[in-house]
């Protein structure tokens, strides 16, 4: 496994943490944990939509994996609410400190690289509260007309943003409390970026392809329409349910007859495969904006991907004169 080495965060808060990062269906997870385990950590997890109790087979949660390993901020908004960037960051401080303080190295895990990159670079964000008149004004706008609007108001680099009308409009809210609170917009940005090494689960296009379409056929055998039918019987709106996007969107217009099954599941599988494309997009801008990624092979055995991960995280180590 190679040299143990220390990780008592909570005598040095600048010591770095790790971040495993890559697109959906490479094992992020498993790699994670096995580096937990190695040095005795625990997971802050990095997806958008794990966040939610009850979303467990269409989000991938995969809790078998962690075991003994404690995780962090999966579970932790009901189901119908919508989780934000902001919530995200002050929670996943929250729990990087709580981490710290037991002696403990954080290891973050997730795919949503908007939500790593802005914890990594220190991001903080004013709480937007919903605009009730502004929301009226864009109420029955299609979504290329709501594509144009936050295009004027800001450069489109999170394409999450577009995923349904509902997002659109949240974050052209976001971009107007922030026209109207410039002060709050100037300080969105800390000084101090979370010294970390993030390492990537590297796989080549098919493979990853291919990994896709089996993990999607094996969510929909274990029960993801019933998932989605037990959510709505549960008073979730489907709107609500498709502003999600991807598994949650198409199963929900199965579910609610708008599509049939083998509509759903084939643009499931699109979907899922252009969603893996702006993953590696993101990750790929990520390392041009200034945070460098490791990328490890997926073929790697744990036991290799976590001994490598050592060696990349003592020399990130002796570059910070730790």
């Amino acid at each position: 496994m190679g040299k143990e080495i220390s990780t008592d965060v909570s005598r040095d808060p600048r010591r770095p943490l790790i971040a495993v990062v890559g697109p959906t269906a490479t094992g992020k997870t498993r790699r994670a944990v096995a580096i937990a385990r190695h040095v005795g950590g625990e997971i802050i997890s990095g997806d958008s939509r794990q966040v939610y109790r009850l979303m467990d087979l269409g989000t991938g949660k995969d809790l078998e994996e962690y075991g003994e390993v404690p995780y962090h901020l999966i579970d932790v908004a009901e189901p119908g609410t919508k989780y934000n960037l902001y919530q995200f960051l002050r929670d996943a401080r929250k729990a990087d400190a709580e981490i710290a303080a037991r002696g403990k190295l954080p290891i973050v895990c997730g795919g949503t690289g908007l939500y790593v990159e802005s914890f990594l670079k220190g991001m903080a964000l004013p709480e937007v509260p919903e605009n009730a008149a502004l929301r009226a004004e864009l109420e029955g706008k299609e979504l290329p007309e709501l594509k144009v609007i936050l295009a004027s108001m800001k450069t489109l680099h999170n394409v999450t943003d577009l995923d349904t009308c509902q997002r659109a409009i949240r974050a052209i809210e976001i971009q107007r409390y922030y026209l109207d609170h410039p002060d709050e917009a100037r300080d969105a940005v800390e000084p101090t970026p979370r010294q970390a090494l993030v390492v990537g689960v590297a796989i080549d296009r098919e493979t990853r392809r291919r990994r896709i379409t089996e993990r999607l056929d094996a969510r929909l055998a274990a029960g993801m329409t019933e998932e989605v039918e037990r959510l709505l019987a549960a008073g979730i709106p489907a709107e609500n349910l498709i502003y999600y996007g991807l598994e949650y969107k198409f199963v929900t217009l199965f579910v609610t007859g708008q599509i049939s099954r083998a509509e759903m599941r084939d643009g499931l599988e699109i979907a899922i495969h252009q969603f893996a494309k702006r993953q590696m997009t993101w990750f790929r801008g990520m390392e041009k904006r200034g945070i460098p990624i490791a990328w490890l092979d997926y073929t790697l055995s744990d036991d290799d991907f976590v001994s490598e991960t050592m060696r990349l995280y003592e020399n990130r180590l002796r570059e910070l004169e730790m």
